[in-house]
């Protein structure tokens, strides 16, 4: 497959698929990088989309930096290529996962996008920051002290969950089609519905998937959807 290693304002980034007037922005999760995009990318070009990957913030080849993956870069960073993005095409899409798709929310809510995919998405954080400190023992008095609390699954800042209750996401009027797993335990499916009523999504939940979507039979539910939904 046919792709092309840029930088977008420093930012490490993909372009994947022949040359189109379409395409599909794809912002991964945690733990993931641009490459992950290859999988998508395949998909998608068979569709007549190319597909533009970057590295979050702390991730891929910005593993080693110091430049944090939060809320205010992440939408610093998704800025950057959405700008991008528009300038160098005419269609442009969106495909997000996990914390990627939270990021989105934040960032490109009065972009136009012609279509919107989200696999497995954070869409309400300050219920997954108290899911955290139902799971780690920690209390809003306890981060309030310590400002910053380091957890297995992710650190704790006080300033961030500010910033979190501050912007409950409201606003968004993009065309959106979600693949959800029923085992998912970082949003439930209460969160997922209330979203998908408010916003008037396409839902697919697979019910024996977890939040990755990494257990056998996963890669054919994700392919299906794809290919139903780009």
């Amino acid at each position: 497959m046919k792709t092309q290693s840029i930088r977008i304002n420093n930012i490490p980034a993909i372009i994947w698929g022949e040359k189109s007037d379409k395409v599909y922005i794809n912002v991964h999760g945690k733990m993931s990088c641009k490459e992950h995009a290859e999988f998508f990318a395949k998909i998608a070009e068979e569709k007549g989309y190319q597909t533009l990957s970057f590295d979050l913030p702390e991730h891929g080849e910005r593993k080693e930096s110091d430049y944090r993956c939060d809320i205010w870069n992440g939408i610093h960073d998704l800025t950057e290529i959405g700008n991008y993005a528009f300038l160098m095409w005419s269609d442009i899409s969106l495909f997000a996962c996990s914390l990627g798709a939270y990021f989105s929310l934040n960032t490109y809510a009065d972009r136009k996008f012609k279509n919107c995919l989200f696999q497995s998405p954070v869409l309400d954080m300050e219920y997954l920051v108290q899911q955290m400190f139902c799971w780690f023992n920690v209390t809003e008095e306890k981060l309030y002290t310590e400002k910053e609390i380091q957890t297995p699954v992710d650190l704790l800042r006080w300033d961030y969950y500010q910033y979190i209750k501050k912007h409950p996401i409201k606003k968004w009027n993009i065309p959106t089609s979600i693949l959800y797993g029923g085992k998912d335990n970082l949003q439930s499916v209460e969160v997922i519905q209330k979203f998908v009523k408010a916003h008037d999504c396409k839902l697919t939940i697979s019910q024996n998937s977890e939040h990755p979507f990494m257990e056998k039979g996963d890669i054919e539910t994700v392919r299906i959807w794809l290919e139903e939904n780009i």
